[in-house]
C-alpha cells in the first residue's frame, strides 16, 4: 500500500484500476519507475465481459487470459441471408486478465492506494492528489484511467456521443439453436418477436441484435433459461469529441475518446495503445531535459493522438453517424455489403488497424459492394456526416 506520510512525489498515479490503467502501470514500473494506482476497489472483478478477435490477444501474449474460444463467427442478416467469418473469436477470462496484471505490478512494486480521487491540484512539476479518505498523493504525472466517468479529463466541447446499449446474461438452458462451435456474432433475425408489433415496429425503426457466445457445458445466452447466473448491463458512449488535446491529466481507454466509435470495441485497442503511453511515459521521465508537468503531459498525448489515430477517428465517427440513421431493412443491408469485403477490409475496420487512405479504399469498396438501394441510403444520410469528417479533416492539420 502507499504510505503516503512519506511525502514522497511518485513518478506515475493511475487514476482506476481497469485493463487499460494496470497494463500501463504494469510497463512504467518495469522500467523501474515509481507507480501508484489509486482505485476504489482494486481487488474487484472487472463487472463487464469482453469479447476479442483471437488474433489481437495472440499479439500481445494474452492467449493464457481466454476463457472459451471459437474458430469462426456467424452473422444471421435476415432469415434467408447467413455471413461465415472465417476469423477465431473469444471471451476474456475475467479474473485470470486482472490477476496477471496484477501480479506484475505487485512484483514490479507498484503501489496501491484504495480511495477515489475527487480533486486535482497542478503545481509546475508535480500534482496533488486528494482523495476522499483524506489522503493526498504527489505524482509527476496523472493517467486517468476511469473509463466513461471522465473523472479528471476535461472536454472542451459538449459531450454528445451516440451510445450502443446492452443487456446480457449469463444462463442455463434448456435448448437452443445455435452451433456451440461458432460464435454467434450478429443476428438480425426478428421472426422470434412473433404477432408482437409494437416490439416489431420499434425494432425496425432502432434495430437490435443478438450477440451470443455459447459453451458445451450447457450455458448459452439465449431463450429458454433454467437459470441465470450473472446478468449485465451496460451503455457504452460511442463517438463524440475528443478530450482537450494536450492537457496537464493524460487518459487512456474510454476516458480518452478511445472506443471505436462504429463498433464499441475498446478492449483491445486500449491494452494495445498501453505500450505506447508507458513508453512515452518512460521515454520523457528518463530524459536528461527538465521538463514541466505541462510539457511532459503534452509530448504523451501527442504519442497517444497523432494525426493518424485522429483521422481515423474522424472516419470512424462518420461511419457511426450513417450506422444511427439506418432502420432495421437499411442496417440488413449495409451489413450484408460489409461483411461481403474482402477480409482485410472489415478485419482491419473492427480492429482499428486501417488509417485514413486504407480506410477511403475500404469506403469505395462496400459502395461497391453495396446494393442500388444501401448506395442511395448511403448517399442520402451519409452527405452531411461526410462533409462534417471532411471540415474536422481541414481544420485538423497539426
Amino acid at each position: 500500500m502507499y504510505d503516503y506520510t512519506k511525502g514522497v512525489v511518485v513518478d506515475l498515479v493511475v487514476v482506476g484500476g481497469g485493463p487499460s490503467g494496470l497494463a500501463v502501470a504494469q510497463q512504467v514500473s518495469e522500467a523501474g519507475l515509481t507507480v501508484c494506482s489509486i482505485d476504489p476497489s482494486p481487488k474487484l472483478i472487472w463487472p463487464n465481459n469482453y469479447g476479442v478477435w483471437v488474433d489481437e490477444f495472440e499479439a500481445m501474449d494474452l492467449l493464457d487470459c481466454l476463457d472459451t474460444t471459437w474458430a469462426s463467427a456467424v452473422v444471421y442478416i435476415d432469415e434467408n441471408s447467413t455471413k461465415s467469418l472465417n476469423r477465431p473469436y473469444a471471451r476474456v477470462n475475467r479474473k485470470q486478465l486482472k490477476t496477471k496484471m496484477l501480479q506484475k505490478c505487485i512484483s514490479n512494486g507498484v503501489k496501491f492506494h484504495q480511495a477515489k480521487v475527487i480533486k486535482v491540484v497542478h503545481e509546475e512539476f508535480k500534482s496533488l492528489l486528494i482523495c476522499n479518505d483524506g489522503v493526498t498523493i504527489q505524482a509527476t504525472l496523472v493517467l486517468d484511467a476511469t473509463g466513461f466517468s471522465r473523472s479528471l479529463v476535461q472536454y472542451d466541447k459538449p459531450y454528445n456521443p451516440g451510445y450502443q446499449v446492452a443487456y446480457g446474461i449469463l444462463a442455463e438452458v434448456e435448448e437452443h439453436p445455435f452451433d456451440v462451435d461458432k460464435m454467434l456474432f450478429m443476428d438480425w433475425r426478428d421472426s422470434h418477436l412473433g404477432k408482437n408489433t409494437e416490439i416489431m415496429e420499434r425494432n425496425s425503426k432502432i434495430p437490435t441484435f443478438l450477440y451470443a457466445t455459447g459453451v458445451k457445458n450447457g450455458r448459452y445466452t439465449r431463450k429458454n433459461v433454467k437459470s441465470i447466473e450473472e446478468d449485465e448491463r451496460c451503455v457504452i458512449p460511442m463517438g463524440g469529441p475528443l478530450p482537450v488535446l494536450p492537457q496537464r491529466v493524460l487518459g487512456i481507454g474510454g476516458t480518452a475518446g478511445m472506443v471505436h466509435p462504429s463498433t464499441g470495441y475498446m478492449v483491445a485497442r486500449t491494452l494495445a495503445a498501453a505500450p505506447i503511453v508507458a513508453k512515452s511515459i518512460i521515454q520523457y521521465l528518463n530524459s536528461e531535459k527538465m521538463l514541466s508537468g505541462t510539457d511532459l503531459s503534452a509530448e504523451v498525448w501527442r504519442d497517444l493522438w497523432p494525426i493518424e489515430r485522429r483521422r481515423q477517428r474522424e472516419f470512424f465517427c462518420f461511419g457511426m453517424d450513417i450506422l444511427l440513421k439506418l432502420d432495421l431493412e437499411g442496417t440488413r443491408r449495409f451489413f450484408d455489403a460489409f461483411f461481403d469485403l474482402e477480409p482485410r477490409y472489415w478485419h482491419g475496420f473492427l480492429s482499428s488497424r486501417l488509417f485514413l487512405p486504407e480506410l477511403l479504399t475500404f469506403g469505395l469498396s462496400l459502395f461497391a459492394h453495396a446494393s442500388n438501394t444501401s448506395r442511395i441510403e448511403i448517399m442520402a444520410k451519409g452527405t452531411l456526416p461526410l462533409a462534417n469528417m471532411i471540415n474536422n479533416l481541414v481544420q485538423d492539420r497539426d
